[in-house]
């Protein structure tokens, strides 16, 4: 039962709010995760909202990282989907969740992509840290 893709879905709160208002702050945390996990960056955007949050995307080989941030609410809602398996997506997780400051976080890993006969399907875990 291989999956062809991995996508984990965090929903971090308790994080410092001065982080997660700050694009450039929250760009290097992303791009250092990408390389942490060992992916290959190719575009990146992010933009801030007014008057405050701001979203985020890293394209890498393979798929992405976003983000999307509430200061107010001290919440950030968190995409890593990578396909095959010469990276480390929990490592990006773990990265993220570390810079951040996120003092809990409920993680949802969902396997897409399994063949099951002609169709395909998916296996979803969850956990909180």
């Amino acid at each position: 039962m291989d999956a062809l893709g991995y996508h984990y879905i965090i929903e971090a709160s308790g994080c410092d709010p001065k982080i997660l208002g700050d694009p450039v702050k929250l760009r290097e945390i992303l791009l250092r995760a990408a390389k942490e996990a060992k992916m290959d960056i190719r575009i990146v955007h992010f933009y801030k909202f007014s008057p405050t949050g701001v979203s985020g995307m890293v394209i890498v080989t393979g798929s992405h990282i976003s983000i999307h941030t509430w200061p107010e609410n001290e919440y950030a809602a968190i995409d890593v989907y990578i396909c095959g398996n010469t990276s480390e997506p929990e490592k990006a997780i773990e990265v993220i969740l570390g810079e951040i400051k996120a003092e809990h976080a409920h993680i949802t890993e969902v396997q897409r992509g399994i063949k099951d006969n002609d169709e395909y399907t998916h296996v979803i875990l969850t956990w909180d840290v």
